[in-house]
This record gives C-alpha cells, structure tokens and sequence, in this order.
C-alpha cells in the first residue's frame, strides 16, 4: 500500500478553523489586507489537503496552521503594593483622618449630654465622606497617592498631586 505524503492527507473542518484563525492574526498584525484576507479565506474553505493549506501560508511567518504557535512570553504580575506609612502621608489628609474619631467622641458626647439628636451621631460619617471626596482613592485604599509607587526619594518634599496638599 503506497504512503501518502503530509502534504496530500485530506484535511477537515477542525484544521480549516485553524488555518482560517491563523489568517485573522496575520491579517490584525498587518501582514496581509483585507481583500488579501478574503481571497485567501475563499481558499482555505475550499482547501481539500494539508499542501492546499500549507501552500497559502508559505509567505507568512507563524501561526501557520498545523503548527504550534509561538510560546507567548509569560507575564509578571505586577507587584503587591504595599501600604504608605502614616508618616509619609499628606499632612492634610493626616489631620482629616485624626478629625473622625474626634468627631464620633463629640458627636456621642453631645447626643448623651447636651441635644439628644440623633443626626449628631452621624458625624463621623460625614467627616469621612467628605475626607473621601477631598482624598479620593488615598483616602480609601490606604495606598497613599493612588499611584503605586513613591515618586519621591528619603528627604524630599512630598505633595499630593490631586488635591495640592502639602
């Protein structure tokens, strides 16, 4: 019984899906145009044997159908951000965040004894809503200036860039 080459084995519609995948990717990294890809497509649909396929990748570099792609190179998590130390933070946002356990100990302490208001005992609440609004992210994650990083080195003046606190 006579060997039929590689090339000559007739292919299905897995390989066909393949081929026409790997066409997409050249056509989205500009190897070929748009018409090019549909001439080609055409093809690869009426593709009867591995040298059909083959044939109309044979000017293009990988993904080539059949073969393996490329390995993707792998990709770093980015690094844990670490929280900023209460003493590298703004010093107006230091004073606000002092500001709500002040405010819950007045509120409470002018509910009990002077005005029986119950809105009094949302004052804390109020303090941080609005801490949250002049801090925004800094104020919420406790990451500091929301960036990630420390864009400045031991000794140097550090300012908040989003709301110009120094």
């Amino acid at each position: 019984m006579d060997q039929i080459p590689p090339s000559g084995l007739r292919v299905g519609d897995a390989e066909r899906e393949d081929a026409l995948r790997a066409l997409g990717e050249h056509m989205s990294a500009g190897r070929i145009d748009i018409d090019e890809y549909g001439e080609r497509s055409a093809k690869i649909t009426a593709a009867r044997t591995a040298g059909d396929l083959t044939a109309l990748f044979a000017d293009l570099p990988a993904p080539k159908p059949g073969a393996p792609a490329p390995p993707a190179l792998p990709v770093a998590p980015p690094p844990p951000q670490q929280p900023v130390a209460w003493a590298e933070r703004p010093l107006g946002q230091r004073l606000f965040a002092a500001l709500v356990p002040i405010s819950a100990l007045t509120g409470l302490s002018l509910f009990l004894f002077v005005v029986h208001a119950w809105p009094l005992l949302l004052l804390p609440v109020v303090v941080t809503v609005i801490g949250g609004a002049l801090f925004g992210e800094d104020w919420r994650d406790n990451r500091g200036r929301g960036h990630g990083h420390r864009p400045f080195g031991p000794g140097q003046r550090r300012r908040h860039y989003n709301r110009g606190w120094h």
